[in-house]
């Protein structure tokens, strides 16, 4: 029940918020009309309504509903470092944004008022070097020179892939919802382009990439307070993030150009699932760990370990 009533306040939030508009204002880069703004008013509703605490210690809710949640941040390229802030307020105290920072890259640094470094780093203060992702999302690096540690759990590096696992998932069905709507709209010799065989195989294995990522980021996050939850994150990363690249390529090919331009907002989606595939480790890095767990385990109990993730 509580959970329930976190996710549709977050809904309502995120769908009364979170607009083209302010997606497009936050994005940072180069460009004339990439401006980098953070989204105040957004932050404050946040804050208002608990949303920066759930999963935190105190706040009664667990790490699963938090991960949860981030799934459907991703479905509306929520345009904050909602998933940093989450994890960071979870293991941290203290007023304001907590970021976490992958290597010496933290997610709105620039906003920050205190950061996580992903080896056990608590930072206060700190000069930026502004940055950005291919998605336009702010990713600066921190420079420092003092900081405490704090004590993370030893499958950090996992969690923060479970919450790229749990976004990518939410962003893979916002495409196929996106696509779904356009194909049913756009007409091509006087019917829906939906009509035509080549389009329904397309939609069909989009919607069958969707469905095997989605279980995949369940299964991790159920796996979450067991010894198996490092090799299902492992797992979920892999699926996800191949899923990405099909989901993507089907989904610009069926918006045809429309889909390509700076108007429409499919590509919020597309390149943040790019973007979001490579931090955290791209799937290479936890193909490796599953190989290497596999190994580990020699060849009479590598079933079990494949069938049930049993260490």
């Amino acid at each position: 029940m509580t959970y329930d009533l976190i996710l549709g306040t977050a809904e309502r939030v995120f769908t009364d918020h979170c607009t083209k508009a302010l997606r497009d204002n936050a994005e940072s880069g180069s460009k004339d009309d990439q401006h980098g703004v953070f989204p105040e008013d957004l932050w404050t509703i946040m804050q208002e309504t608990g949303l920066h605490q759930v999963g935190g210690e105190q706040s009664g809710t667990s790490l699963a509903d938090a991960f949860r949640v981030i799934r459907l941040a991703g479905k509306f390229a929520l345009p904050l470092p909602y998933p940093e802030i989450l994890i960071g307020n979870r293991f941290v105290t203290g007023e304001g944004l907590t970021t976490v920072a992958e290597g010496a890259i933290a997610p709105w640094a620039r906003r920050a008022e205190r950061v996580i470094t992903d080896d056990g780093q608590l930072v206060d203060e700190f000069d930026v070097v502004q940055g950005a992702n291919l998605a336009g999302e702010p990713r600066d690096e921190i420079i420092f020179e003092s900081s405490e540690s704090v004590k993370l759990p030893t499958n950090f590096r996992a969690i923060m892939a479970m919450t790229r696992v749990a976004a990518m998932s939410g962003a893979l069905e916002k495409l196929l919802e996106l696509t779904i709507s356009y194909v049913g709209e756009r007409k091509q010799f006087g019917r829906p382009i939906s009509g035509f065989q080549a389009v329904q195989h397309n939609v069909a294995r989009m919607a069958g990439e969707v469905a095997a990522s989605t279980r995949a980021s369940d299964a991790a996050i159920e796996a979450l307070d067991t010894d198996r939850f490092v090799v299902q994150v492992s797992a979920a990363k892999v699926r996800v993030g191949e899923a990405a690249g099909i989901v993507a390529e089907i989904a610009h090919q069926a918006h045809g150009a429309m889909g390509f331009t700076h108007e429409h907002e499919l590509h919020h989606y597309t390149r943040r699932l790019w973007a979001w595939r490579d931090e955290y480790g791209h799937e290479k890095e936890w193909q490796q760990l599953i190989g290497c767990r596999i190994a580990s385990v020699g060849a009479d109990r590598a079933w079990a370990l494949i069938s049930d993730c049993a260490d």
